[in-house]
Formats: C-alpha cells, structure tokens, sequence
C-alpha cells in the first residue's frame, strides 16, 4: 500500500535528498516507490465490472484537473518574469512553460466532448463545483506557485505526463463496455502524447541547476500530487453509479 513515511519523511518533506543530484533525477528515484500504488489505484478504474458508471466519473475528474492545467502554467509563467535574470531557473522555466501552454491548450474540451459522447451535458459539469480531491490537486500547485516557487509546477507536471494511458486501453474499454469509441478521444491523444511530453519536462529537470531547495520543492509537489491522483482514483472507484461534481464521486 502506499505508505506516506516511507516516501515523504517523518515530518512530510521529500525524505532523504539525494546529494548532487539533478532535480529530475531525484524526482524519479522517489516516483519509483510510489509506482506500484499509483498503478494499482488506476487499474482499478480499468476494471470491466461498473466500468460503464465509472467511465463518466473520471472524465469528469479529469476535466476538473485538466482544465487548471493553462491556467496554472500562464501563472507560473508570470512569476517567472517578475522573478527577473537574477534567478537562473526563471528563464529556462519561462521557455518551457510557453511551449507546454500550447501543447496543452484545449484538452479541457476533449474531455467535454468525450463527455457529450456519453450523453453527459457539459454545461452541468462546468457548472458542477469541484470536488475536494480534485481541488486539493491543483490548488497545492497555485499555493507553492505563489509563496514559494513556480518551479515546484514542474513535479505536477512530470507525474501527470507520466500517467499515460496504455496504447492498447481505449481498444479494451471499447471491447469490454459500452463506452462509445466516440468517448475515447482523449485516452487515445493521451497515449501518443504523454511520453513525449513525459520526456520533455524531465529533461528540463535534468537541465535546471541541483540546487537543494529546488530539488525538494519539485519533489514534495509531484508526491503530493502522486497522493492526490490515488485519492481521487481511489474515490472514483468507490463512487455510487453516478459521477458527482467535477471529481468523480458523490462524496467531496
């Protein structure tokens, strides 16, 4: 099971630092341990039996996630400029973010369509409040971006690209459910585009200067975030047969 100590330390920072260390290098010793609890929380959602009510539920989650992803990038980028050439992560962080904006922009409304697919109007799942766990999510990203530093972002971002979808899973939801293939757009974009976009932000890691507090702040934002996704998974697989509002359950 996914043990909080055995990853984050005693007191809930990164753990041990790994002297010398590349932020991305120390970012994917650390994802490591929690690999098996982060893969054992998605599969559950893959499952075949209640995949048909479960379906919904994580396209909505996603949306709610996805749909911060511009927004936290175009804020982060901001900080970035005001933090001026004194700061030698802000322009390689600034160039990146700029790219990755654009690469992201409009998957929100993938997921909607997907959604529309299912017979879910869109509207009521914007206008559905967001569910704690997805809230939790995002919202510890725009804390670290404003009272500590835009690069924690980057530890967000590599543990979303990292969780992409198999290749083969859209083909096996569509065979095992009643799922529309019209529904699965976005886990077939997903499984071209993540490992590219996976690669890309962990080369900026391994670019950007080892210095400690930077290396701890990438690390403590993508362990919370691999905590938030097994919540949120977690919450989805026990959910009623009914998607709540933006997270995927009933229940905040």
């Amino acid at each position: 099971m996914y043990r909080t100590g055995s990853v984050l330390g005693p007191a809930g920072g990164p753990g041990r630092r790994l002297v010398g260390a590349s932020a991305g290098v120390a970012l994917r010793a650390r994802l490591a341990l929690t690999d098996p609890a982060l893969r054992a929380a998605s599969a559950r959602i893959w499952r075949p039996a209640g995949l048909d009510a479960r379906f919904p539920a994580y396209l909505a989650a996603m949306h709610g996630v996805i749909r911060a992803s511009v927004p936290l990038m175009e804020r982060a980028a901001e900080r970035c400029a005001g933090l001026g050439p004194g700061d030698p992560v802000a322009g390689p962080l600034i160039r990146y973010l700029r790219q990755h904006i654009e690469e992201e922009r409009g998957h929100d409304d993938w997921l909607l369509a997907d959604l529309a697919a299912l017979g879910t109007d869109p509207a009521a799942v914007l206008a559905g409040q967001p569910s704690a766990s997805v809230a939790a999510l995002a919202g510890a990203q725009y804390y670290w971006i404003e009272h500590h530093h835009p690069v924690a972002l980057l530890g967000y971002i590599a543990v979303l690209e990292s969780c992409a979808p198999a290749p083969w899973l859209a083909e096996r939801i569509a065979a095992t459910s009643a799922v529309p293939p019209a529904a699965l757009r976005t886990l077939r974009e997903h499984a071209g585009l993540d490992g590219g976009h996976a690669r890309a932000v962990f080369d900026l890691l391994d670019e950007l200067p080892p210095a400690a507090a930077l290396v701890d702040a990438v690390a403590l934002s993508g362990l919370h975030t691999v905590r938030g996704l097994i919540d949120l998974f977690t919450r989805i697989d026990r959910a009623p047969g009914r998607p709540g509002p933006l997270g995927g359950t009933s229940t905040p």
